[in-house]
């Protein structure tokens, strides 16, 4: 694309995000209720205008879910989690345009003996996490945990939404740490006694991913939380932020440190992180990010 091509796309993005303003206030202002019901119908219009996404959504869901519930009820299933990224969405705007403290006093803690447990060990804590829930409102929620988080994420292709998503992350007191100087970022952080969330929920490459079970069939999932714990010695804690039934709350679920292999294996342990992460959807499958195509590296000599 030339520049001045470019440039025209980022005025017309950032005049659209201007328009866009007045109806997040308004979105961002429901009550809860009608924030729910306008959510799950935001859902439904993604659902039809994103057919490519409706796709991948049901195909990964055959994957997942094929040999245990028939086509119509995944057909279904897939349906609320478009409506759940709805209510995301809804949420979003409300945290994003009014004091922090109204979304997190819908957020409990369960299980946060774990992570004095694990930060007593003097390593710094790796969080083991997906997008699972509300999971940009897990960043915000970490001050219920005493402690202080880093985020390890990817830039988003467009600057300008990247801008805003980093704006909206910092807003939580997190630190960013860009994906491709993790590494040496992560290993500061750590050593600053620190919490680092990675979202290991992704399709991987060939070369930063080994191929371990997700819903028993191979999945390419970054080896590094396992390469960074095994290294540091610091514990994996996973945690996820769960949406109560009535649609209304949250619950952060902190679970203990996950142990490493014996034998230090790093696919080892990352089909251990697989096997969090797998248990903990299938508690709420329809509130994970099914859209993404999590199985798009495939094994060398399968067909996609």
């Amino acid at each position: 694309m030339s520049a001045p091509r470019s440039r025209a796309g980022l005025v017309a993005a950032a005049v659209g995000l201007r328009l866009l303003f007045p109806i997040g206030w308004v979105l961002a202002h429901l009550p809860s209720g009608m924030g729910l019901a306008v959510g799950r119908r935001l859902g439904d219009v993604l659902w039809y205008l994103l057919p490519r996404r409706r796709r991948l959504t049901l195909d990964n869901l055959a994957r997942g879910f094929g040999r245990e519930m028939p086509p119509a009820v995944l057909r279904r299933l897939g349906r609320r989690s478009f409506q759940h990224v709805g209510i995301n969405l809804i949420e979003l705007c409300r945290y994003f345009l009014r004091p922090i403290d109204v979304m997190l006093s819908r957020v409990r803690v369960e299980g946060r003996e774990h992570f004095k447990t694990a930060a007593a060990r003097g390593r710094g804590v790796l969080i083991l996490t997906a997008h699972y829930g509300n999971w940009e409102l897990l960043a915000a929620a970490h001050g219920l945990a005493g402690l202080p988080l880093s985020i390890v994420m990817r830039p988003l292709d467009h600057p300008l939404l990247d801008d805003l998503a980093a704006r909206f992350r910092r807003r939580s007191g997190a630190e960013l740490i860009i994906k491709r100087q993790a590494v040496r970022e992560v290993l500061q952080a750590l050593r600053r006694q620190r919490m680092v969330g990675i979202l290991l929920d992704q399709n991987a490459t060939r070369a930063e991913g080994v191929f371990v079970p997700f819903f028993g069939v191979p999945a390419s999932t970054s080896k590094g939380l396992a390469v960074l714990a095994l290294r540091t010695g610091a514990p994996v804690v996973p945690v996820f932020l769960r949406r109560d039934p009535d649609g209304q709350g949250h619950c952060m679920d902190v679970g203990a440190p996950i142990p490493p292999p014996d034998d230090g294996n790093v696919a080892t342990y990352t089909a251990t992180f697989n096997q969090v992460l797998e248990a903990t959807i299938r508690r709420a499958p329809e509130q994970w990010l099914w859209m993404h195509a999590r199985w798009r590296t495939q094994p060398r000599g399968v067909a996609s």
